[in-house]
């Protein structure tokens, strides 16, 4: 790190100004946010602490592992694995690079998932579930469903398993590639697939992602569509389907859907429900 983040015993204030400086020089555009974030959370304070008490000054260790958390900022590690969680429809989820983040825009399923739900649904599986952020909000903002996490990787599994116990979200956990091992139909089914084609444009910061769960080939459609392929065996009749993919993919994957009788619903930001 440049000399602005090294010299010890610095108040709060100084060391929140060079910090955001130097995120700010690598193209971090929330810089002065992203070093309240870890400054907060190395002193395990709020970020309305730091502000009240900014000509406080660090002790040498904390400021050695503030320093040591944004070096890894300044490499675009992204503040949810630095700190461990991210924020997701007002609950905390752990993070860990085994998952894709949660991001705000997926919230919306969760909003349309409220408004669509069958009134006779009883059961929900969350396909490619990461964190579990999903299934597991799912589960406690409609205790009456049934919930599934679903995926294939063992890692991301036990992530979920994690915030499952934390949020004290009563839901099954299982090994699945998409819907291969799903014993029986569901009634709702969510999913936020790879849809993010290795030739676009992307973040820094998605170099610290898993591309397991980023990318996907066929202009990011592939798995969507393997998906959507696998639905008739699945979906209970009467049931919907709640995908994310990027607004450009959404007309192709209406097309492919009315081949497996499925019917489109609404559309809204990211997210495109469908029906059986």
């Amino acid at each position: 790190m440049n000399a602005s983040l090294k010299p010890k015993t610095s108040k709060i204030k100084h060391w929140l100004k060079g910090a955001a400086e130097e995120f700010a020089n690598v193209g971090i555009t929330s810089a002065l946010l992203d070093a309240e974030i870890i400054l907060a959370h190395t002193l395990r304070r709020s970020r309305t602490w730091l502000h009240a008490h900014s000509d406080d000054t660090l002790d040498a260790r904390t400021e050695d592992a503030a320093n040591a958390r944004a070096q890894l900022r300044l490499d675009r590690v992204p503040i949810a694995y630095i700190i461990g969680h991210k924020e997701f429809y007002s609950r905390l989820f752990k993070v860990t690079p085994s998952v894709l983040i949660p991001r705000p825009e997926s919230e919306e399923i969760i909003t349309l998932l409220k408004k669509y739900l069958p009134k006779t649904a009883s059961t929900l599986i969350d396909i490619g579930t990461g964190s579990g952020c999903l299934g597991i909000t799912a589960k406690l903002e409609l205790p009456q469903l049934s919930v599934t996490l679903a995926d294939i990787s063992r890692h991301a599994l036990k992530v979920a398993e994690t915030n499952a116990k934390e949020l004290q979200a009563n839901v099954t956990i299982i090994k699945s590639d998409l819907l291969a091992s799903v014993p029986a139909p569901y009634d709702v089914i969510i999913a936020n697939l790879p849809y993010v084609d290795e030739s676009w444009e992307c973040s820094p910061e998605t170099d610290h992602e898993p591309k397991l769960a980023l990318f996907a080939d066929n202009n990011g459609l592939k798995l969507i569509d393997r998906l959507l392929e696998q639905l008739p065996d699945t979906l209970a009749p009467g049931g919907i389907v709640l995908l994310e993919a990027n607004s450009e993919q959404h007309a192709s994957i209406i097309a492919t859907a009315k081949k497996y009788s499925l019917s489109h619903i609404a559309t809204s930001g990211y997210i495109v429900v469908l029906g059986r």
